[in-house]
């Protein structure tokens, strides 16, 4: 009820392109108030859009919310292509900055207006809309208690300050979750998605504010492709033939947000993608609430929120935020079987035409798990025909829309960007892996946790894998004087460090007297938490499928298809190496989750069916208790656990990924210093991805080179080192799908280098 509110109060269509017309118009003179601008930009991006493509989304979507969030996905997707459109017609005609504010807002408003005059708009429903819902008022308030408190914790870590304040922000997520679990029967469903929204929204928030400045892994490079498009108010491929360059979500969408509404960059990625990334969670529970009871649909979207990925890594993945948005609102299609079959195949295809715009890896998995499970529906129905189960159910996902989704994905990163050099690496690689695996190389150790069998590489044997790879690589350049001798390099071996966990609180300590090994129990509960979450998901399969004793979820024939499309997936990253460092069993999962994440909660209320009336209250309780786990809180609380970014200022994530200002001291002294050639020749520490720029590179124009391990530095090479390695004497690098941090030979570099410039956080050697 409460999402649809505003579409119901603004349905008149007289009003809406009334108010689409000022916001134009607002975006038109410059010096327009920062707050008015910033009204005008939300409404032509994202509230008159969605308006329009919740009357469109009637026609595949049978429920109120379903509509919202379905029409959300359509608004980001015309968002992307008119942006797009505006920058590829715009030049030919002497506009050589087509990503300006007013060929934006102009294109922003046709847009609206061609979509008003084909799509009907939502009818006006005055006497639904003043309904007061019940539960509204504590959802709000919980909701904003746990959003101010993760906002809070952020900016007090930030300055230097305890963690506190987040570990509240995490217990109050935790008891918004548990209030919608416990009222479940009483909240609307529109409510039940109000109340994820806002958990979803703290629990990434305290993530993705930490650090001043643009924090993490893949959004370093993200962020660079971004002002490579708004510094020239134009995206060009050539520009920078990469895949992250040919992602519309990371390139013309932020520059759209900067553009119409006046935030900055930094927070576009840092506030707004994450908002909208929160949407994913509603998403699955009116996906799943489709097919399934309340509690199955919340418990689905509380293990997606839980699951580690979604707020230690997604934060990271601007792109693949913005796709798993769009994805959502497929799988809510999916799943709603009371609208022709016809119409949803139309809108469903037409979503993961965002998708592929949005990010190439999601729309390759997207592509795979659509093919696995088009094979598995072919296959059901051989049996169905050969043991005559009688007449099956027609299944959404059909061979066309196979071929059609495969077909824009090759087209878009083949002829049209020329960005398909990674697909075809990997494919290559795990090819020839196939055909000799004597020269398999390890994979990612995150298929350690995989029930399948995945392998675990020691930090010191990875090491060892990267040395030897470096040497076949830099022998001939080595040999030309390029690199330092290895006579001198080897004097100073490198050796593998272990992540020191919290000190134990008092807490902590009191367990430890009781004779609890509080460090061995984290370890163990986090593989117990990997574990569990597989078997708590086969089970649900089962059950759901073969023993059909579920009264609480009747899965679909295409929720069954992609489940086992999913695993399938999974499971060819888990055995084949390559596949698993490009894209990651982790990730995966966490993608799987828009599909088997209800056959995950049904398996945690089927293992508690023996206490009969507990069941349900138990298996919330189980994944409250996972999400406090999972997310930090209890760790924090009793110690002896790795420190996580979000509640600290110490571990792995925060020593190479959050930039202190003695590094932007330093990067500015050295930019002041040095040439453009000469920035081409930086090593510094990289940010443990192979594609991203180094911390570095987010400050200083030109390319940083290889990292700074030992055998990779140059001979005439500037080495920049950064806080982690001056005040700890260690360095991270990433190989294989993995980080592994060492003790970093500062001894090399006072005897083959002089050092330049040096703080207590920073220091410079050429």
């Amino acid at each position: 009820m409460i999402l649809t509110t505003v579409a119901r109060r603004t349905a008149a269509r007289p009003y809406l392109l009334g108010g689409t017309a000022l916001a134009a118009l607002l975006e038109l003179p410059s010096g327009v108030p920062e707050p008015l601008l910033l009204c005008a930009g939300v409404w032509l991006l994202l509230v008159a859009p969605s308006i329009l493509w919740y009357g469109f989304a009637d026609r595949a979507v049978s429920t109120r919310d379903g509509r919202v969030l379905v029409a959300v996905g359509f608004t980001l997707s015309m968002d992307m292509a008119v942006a797009l459109l505006i920058n590829t017609v715009l030049p030919p005609l002497g506009d050589i900055r087509p990503l300006s504010r007013v060929p934006l807002a102009l294109g922003a408003a046709l847009a609206v207006l061609l979509v008003a005059w084909c799509v009907r708009p939502p009818e006006h429903t005055a006497r639904s809309a003043a309904r007061r819902a019940p539960g509204l008022a504590t959802v709000l308030v919980l909701g904003v208690v746990s959003l101010v408190l993760a906002v809070a914790g952020a900016i007090r870590l930030n300055n230097g300050l305890g963690s506190a304040t987040g570990v509240l922000a995490l217990v109050s997520m935790a008891l918004l979750i548990g209030q919608l679990l416990r009222r479940r029967r009483r909240y609307p469903d529109a409510v039940l998605e109000l109340g994820l929204f806002f958990a979803a929204a703290a629990l990434l928030l305290l993530t993705s504010l930490r650090g001043w400045y643009i924090t993490g892994h893949d959004i370093q490079r993200e962020y660079e492709v971004f002002q490579l498009a708004s510094g020239a108010s134009r995206w060009q491929i050539s520009a920078f033939r990469d895949p992250y360059n040919a992602c519309m979500s990371i390139t013309v969408l932020p520059t759209a947000f900067n553009r119409l509404t006046g935030i900055s960059g930094l927070y576009v990625f840092k506030v707004v993608f994450p908002l909208l990334f929160a949407l994913t969670p509603p998403m699955i529970h009116r996906s799943a609430r489709n097919v399934a009871q309340r509690v199955i649909a919340l418990l689905a979207s509380v293990y997606f929120m839980a699951f580690p990925t979604f707020f230690t890594d997604m934060t990271y993945l601007a792109r693949q935020e913005i796709a798993f948005v769009i994805l959502g609102g497929a799988v809510v299609v999916l799943t709603d079987t009371a609208r022709p079959l016809r119409q949803r195949r139309v809108v469903f295809t037409a979503l993961l035409g965002g998708v592929v715009l949005s990010h190439y890896s999601t729309t390759f998995v997207v592509v795979m798990v659509l093919g696995l499970a088009f094979a598995t529906d072919l296959l059901w129905r051989l049996l169905a025909r050969y043991r005559r189960w009688g007449r099956a159910e027609p299944a959404l996902v059909t061979w066309w829309i196979v071929a059609v989704v495969a077909a824009a994905a090759v087209l878009w990163t083949g002829p049209l960007t020329g960005t398909s050099g990674q697909l075809t690496s990997t494919l290559s690689i795990t090819a020839q892996n196939l055909v000799d695996p004597s020269h398999v190389e390890s994979g990612s150790s995150d298929t350690g946790y995989s029930i399948l069998g995945g392998t675990t590489v020691t930090p010191q044997q990875r090491l060892a894998q990267y040395q030897q790879d470096i040497l076949g690589l830099t022998a001939s350049d080595r040999a030309n004087g390029e690199y330092l001798p290895l006579t001198a390099v080897d004097a100073y071996p490198v050796t593998a460090v272990s992540e020191p966990d919290l000190p134990l609180t008092a807490l902590g300590r009191g367990l430890q007297r009781a004779g609890i090994p509080v460090g061995t129990a984290n370890q163990l509960a986090r593989t117990f938490a990997a574990d569990m979450l597989q078997v708590l998901l086969l089970v649900g399969l089962a059950v759901c499928i073969w023993v059909r004793r579920h009264r609480a979820f009747r899965p679909s024939r295409d929720q069954v298809t992609l489940t086992v499309g999913a695993l399938g997936v999974i499971g060819l990253l888990t055995v084949l190496p390559q596949l698993s460092v490009d894209y990651g069993v982790l990730r995966a999962f966490q993608q799987g989750l828009f599909f088997f994440g209800p056959f995950l909660a049904a398996g945690s209320v089927w293992l508690f069916r023996w206490t009969r009336r507990w069941a349900v209250p138990l298996a919330s309780a189980l994944a409250v208790v996972f999400f406090l786990d999972l997310t930090g809180a209890i760790p924090q609380v009793i110690g002896g656990y790795p420190p996580q970014l979000n509640l600290n200022n110490a571990g792995q994530y925060y020593d190479i990924y959050y930039v202190q200002p003695q590094e932007r001291s330093a990067i500015d002294w050295l930019e002041t210093r040095t040439n453009a050639d000469q920035r081409q020749n930086i090593q510094s520490e990289v940010q443990t991805d192979r594609y991203t720029f180094s911390r570095l590179q987010t400050l200083i124009r030109g390319r940083a080179l290889d990292d700074i391990y030992p055998t990779l530095i140059g001979t005439d090479s500037y080495v920049f080192l950064g806080s982690t390695t001056v005040r700890k004497d260690e360095a991270t690098t990433f190989y294989q799908g993995d980080l592994v941090t060492y003790r970093y030979p500062l001894g090399l570099l006072n005897s083959m280098k002089n050092e330049i410039y040096s703080s207590n956080g920073a220091e410079v050697y050429r």
